[in-house]
């Protein structure tokens, strides 16, 4: 099937601030119209970024996948440990592919993408401290606010199966056997509705937050409010893109974690082409200098 063309991308050059319009003193970047099949289209382009760059995409899946299998191995026997470590994989992920936006970044530019460009993504944000004391520790502020949400899931998680389950609930085979296969299913369809309930506001506030951070002189709350306002804005593409990350991170995971290998770099870069097809960013300055063209 021939896939849609997408819109084009906003022109780089920034441009000076227009006034906000039903904003207030925000300035947050306008959203643009996308055909509803993007997402798949975002895959496609994440799939594209990882051929361009194919051992550096990859070491981050594998990065991942090692570090999951390590987690199940040490808390096999510990479901709320195990229960953890899935749930911060996929809360805190959209931090940890920081440098996987930035990898998408220097593509769409046309510029290097080696191992030096990874370690400045991770450590040139020290040296904006006296240029953008405002938005200095955006990126720390929005990765702490990620992990206290995956926290306060997993204590929310917790409480509810240790109030309801029938019998104590310490391994995963535990929480199958009496939750997921229980002739009453009430209480696997009220954690559901539970985590579904969470993962949403989860989702809306970051869902263009980070590579919107990396990118350009926002603080947190506006990138923050600039995600609402692109889910707002699009809801039925949002869901269809917030499924195709949940379904591909539960296969990634549920193939022993090595599906990751390959999933986790393609969402990074999927992502970016999200936030580019969505925000118009031309009226935001970029938040570092550009490199030399190749």
């Amino acid at each position: 099937m021939t896939q849609a063309s997408p819109p084009p991308h906003p022109s780089p050059n920034p441009l000076p601030k227009k006034p906000s319009t039903g904003y207030g003193r925000l300035n947050l970047p306008d959203v643009l119209p996308i055909d509803g099949k993007q997402p798949f289209f975002w895959l496609y382009l994440g799939l594209k970024d990882i051929c361009h760059s194919p051992w550096l995409s990859l070491a981050h899946g594998l990065v991942m996948a090692l570090g999951g299998g390590l987690i199940t191995w040490l808390a096999h026997d510990r479901f709320w440990l195990l229960a953890s470590a899935v749930s911060g994989f996929l809360v805190v992920a959209p931090v940890l592919a920081t440098s996987l936006y930035a990898m998408s970044r220097a593509i769409e530019r046309n510029e290097v993408v080696n191992l030096r460009l990874l370690f400045n993504t991770w450590t040139q944000w020290q040296t904006l401290q006296n240029n953008e004391p405002v938005s200095y520790w955006c990126l720390v502020r929005f990765g702490l606010l990620l992990a206290l949400a995956g926290t306060g899931w997993v204590m929310t998680s917790s409480a509810l199966i240790t109030l309801l389950a029938p019998v104590p609930i310490h391994t995963p085979m535990d929480f199958i056997r009496h939750v997921v296969l229980s002739p009453d299913h009430y209480l696997f369809e009220l954690w559901l509705m539970l985590g579904g309930l969470m993962a949403a506001p989860v989702f809306a506030s970051s869902v263009v937050a980070m590579p919107l951070l990396l990118d350009r002189q926002l603080n947190t709350l506006q990138a923050v409010l600039t995600s609402w306002k692109v889910v707002l804005t699009h809801p039925m593409p949002m869901v269809l893109w917030a499924f195709l990350i949940m379904g591909l991170s539960m296969m990634g995971i549920l193939s022993l974690f090595i599906g990751l290998i390959v999933i986790v770099p393609m969402l990074g870069h999927a992502s970016w082409h999200a936030y580019r097809d969505l925000v118009d960013t031309r009226h935001v300055p970029e938040r570092m200098p550009r490199q030399e063209a190749v």
